[in-house]
């Protein structure tokens, strides 16, 4: 639980206060007087009688009721010192830095459970134990530094890991980045990330609170409610960006399907902030690189202008914009243009980027914002290079850039990269409350990756047409677990209105004989009982006789565990791939992506949370690497991305109402010119 003790205390004891600062309650109490708080500050240490100027008590016992305890003693004394201060001094809020506890051994975690009681029963807060503390306006009970500038309308920082959030802040403030609050969970025996999420959430006030969030998380303890509060978050106007850490390892789990070797931690994560409509972050550097994007006014398009004074940096930009999706239109053989260019040194270029010279001023700079911002119809963002030869000083470039900043109505992106030549210069606008991108290829990548990051969806549960009542009693009428037979898995599709190619399963000749009679040739055999069909050479494709089906009939019944032979009629297009795998705590992650090598060889998949909005899933196609394919690439019939989407969602309806279902293949989906059509799929439940 958080509450007003941990947030704005009244009064704050350091048990383990020093004079040394080089010790965790030494810093801390210098951190708290350098912070100006404002309320009673005490201080317990057996062996001093003064610390930092501050009178020092030799007990718990001694000190006056107190809102908030900063615990820095050895984990030995924790338990005896929290129990005194919760039971008889009225504590409510504690903040633990001290390490020792469930992350090093059994009996440090059943000292862990033991506190955390004991600060339970007294309906008081913890933050820690093993953090660096909590930074807000009001009192800034950490033990690290640096000590950011602090803003109400900064950035909130939540963090797994006490040293992480040191460097992100490190990376932070060189970007000129301010905070509102610093978070570090620790062990998070009673508050977490998600816990902390929810109160922010829940008290959330638009005039007043910070709409900057950044995470850290090295574990979700709760998915369903990080994904809540995040969404929640964001539809009330936020933005979030997070590092998850910790996904690399896919661990020993068996998996029989496509999917299922897939399907890993990480693509759980990705589609859990997907569907929160959080920013996905790889390094400090990205996510301080999102807060700086997330303090400027927001990019609405994909077109941008690009001014410089330098050319090699700003064709670095334009690449890096054009790989990631982003528009850098062409501005000149225009009226428009050509006056602009007639104002500007002769030399200069406007075809975008616009190019003011190396010898062009603050005159001209302001001259190409101001085209950008009001003559030129067609830029949604304008991203300014502009740094120092070494020969003038450019304040008066940055007073311009200011200006603009501050009264232009489209997104300026700031790139100084002169943080040695001009680093006084480039201070001074960033003390003025602005952000700086030294590197113009970080700005471009984390623009990317903000507009490929869709919203939260308003309502992912879409039901049309799909049978539920049938879904489940299919289900229930399966009586064992395992793979389910082609016959149920027909059954299951038709309910969830998925198509799927007519096919006939038989171990007798007569039977497959006269279904491709009926269906026509040139058909498709493949032997029915093992899992992985081609690794048994059981797919025989393009049989155009009776004569040649009997022949691969025979043979692929006698091959070692085959139970049937499915029978299909041969169709062509283009093999898509959809599936879908149980994550325990996450639920069903889908995937989908284009099928044969890409799935197999390239790992072109994006995955989804099911369940999935149609706007989910049209984002899902559209974020993968081979969407061109899509659009028709290369002479190729084009795919229609919608009738895919649908497919996507309606399978996750089918997983919303048969959690039973734990894997689940569609490889192929074929792509036809009558639509698109699931031709082998395969799904294993467990009862």
């Amino acid at each position: 639980m958080i509450n007003e003790q941990l947030i704005n205390p009244k009064s704050i004891v350091v048990v383990g206060g020093s004079n040394k600062t080089s010790k965790p309650g030494g810093n801390c109490i210098r951190n708290l007087l350098n912070g100006n708080y404002a309320g009673e500050l005490y201080v317990v240490n057996a062996k001093e009688e003064t610390v930092q100027g501050l009178k020092c008590y030799r007990d718990v016992r001694d000190i006056p009721p107190t809102d908030l305890a900063i615990i820095s003693v050895p984990a030995a004394s924790c338990l005896e010192t929290v129990t005194i201060l919760a039971n008889e001094k009225q504590v409510k809020a504690f903040i633990m830095f001290t390490a020792g506890f469930g992350e090093t051994s059994e009996d440090g975690k059943e000292l862990e459970h033991r506190i955390v009681k004991v600060i339970d029963d007294a309906g008081a807060s913890l933050i820690g134990p093993n953090c660096i503390g909590l930074l807000n306006r009001y009192h800034h009970s950490l033990f690290t530094l640096p000590i950011p500038e602090m803003d109400p309308f900064g950035v909130d920082m939540i963090s797994s890991s006490g040293g992480t959030a040191i460097f992100i802040m490190e990376s932070s403030i060189r970007r000129g980045l301010r905070f509102n609050s610093v978070w570090s969970v620790g062990n998070a025996s009673q508050i977490s990330v998600e816990d902390v999420l929810e109160y922010m959430d829940v008290n959330f006030n638009p005039e007043t609170d910070s709409r900057i969030k950044l995470l850290y998380i090295e574990s979700i303890q709760d998915p369903d409610k990080l994904l809540e509060h995040t969404a929640s978050l964001i539809r009330k106007g936020c933005r979030i960006a997070a590092i998850k850490s910790g996904t690399s390892e896919s661990g020993s789990r068996a998996a029989s399907s496509h999917t299922g070797a897939m399907t890993n931690p990480d693509l759980a994560v990705e589609a859990l902030l997907r569907k929160a409509g959080v920013v996905r972050c790889f390094s400090r550097e990205e996510l301080a690189d999102a807060g700086a994007v997330f303090t400027l006014k927001e990019l609405k398009g994909k077109n941008m202008a690009i001014v410089t004074h330098a050319g090699g940096p700003a064709v670095i930009l334009t690449d890096a914009l054009a790989k990631g999706g982003l528009e850098i239109p062409k501005l000149s053989d225009t009226p428009v243009a050509d006056e602009l260019k007639n104002k500007l040194l002769p030399g200069s270029s406007v075809s975008n980027p616009i190019d003011i010279l190396g010898t062009g001023g603050p005159e001209h700079l302001a001259l190409a914002i101001d085209y950008c911002e009001k003559r030129f119809e067609n830029i949604d963002g304008i991203a300014v290079i502009f740094g120092s030869p070494g020969l003038t000083r450019v304040y008066e470039a940055y007073d311009v850039l200011d200006e603009k900043m501050r009264t232009c109505t489209k997104p300026i992106f700031p790139v100084l990269p002169s943080i040695s030549t001009a680093c006084e210069e480039t201070d001074v606008f960033v003390k003025k409350g602005h952000v700086n991108f030294s590197d113009e290829v970080g700005l471009a990548n984390m623009l990317t990756k903000i507009l490929k990051t869709p919203a939260p969806p308003a309502n992912s549960l879409e039901l049309k047409d799909v049978d539920i009542p049938l879904i489940r009693r299919i289900i229930d009428n399966i009586p064992d677990s395992g793979y389910i037979s082609s016959r149920s898995v027909q059954d299951l599709f038709r309910a969830a209105r998925i198509p799927m190619v007519d096919e006939m399963v038989s171990d007798n000749w007569d039977v497959i004989r006269d279904f491709a009679a009926k269906i026509g040739y040139p058909v498709v055999a493949k032997i029915v009982g093992p899992v992985h069909k081609s690794d048994v050479g059981g797919v025989v494709l393009n049989i155009r006789s009776e004569e040649h089906l009997e022949i691969e009939f025979r043979r692929l019944i006698n091959i070692p565990g085959a139970k049937a032979v499915m029978l299909q009629p041969m169709l062509s297009g283009m093999e898509l791939f959809a599936g879908a795998k149980y994550e325990e705590r996450f639920g069903h992650i889908v995937l989908c992506g284009l099928g044969g090598i890409f799935v197999e060889i390239f790992k072109d998949v994006a995955s989804g949370l099911a369940p999935l909005s149609t706007e989910e899933a049209l984002s899902m196609v559209r974020s993968l690497r081979g969407h061109k394919v899509f659009e028709g690439a290369r002479g190729q019939k084009s795919i229609d991305e919608s009738e895919f989407a649908k497919i996507i969602v309606r399978l996750s309806a089918l997983l919303r109402f048969a959690v039973e279902i734990k894997e689940l293949d569609i490889n192929p989906l074929l792509a036809t010119d009558k639509g698109i059509i699931a031709v082998d799929a395969r799904i294993r439940i467990e009862k």
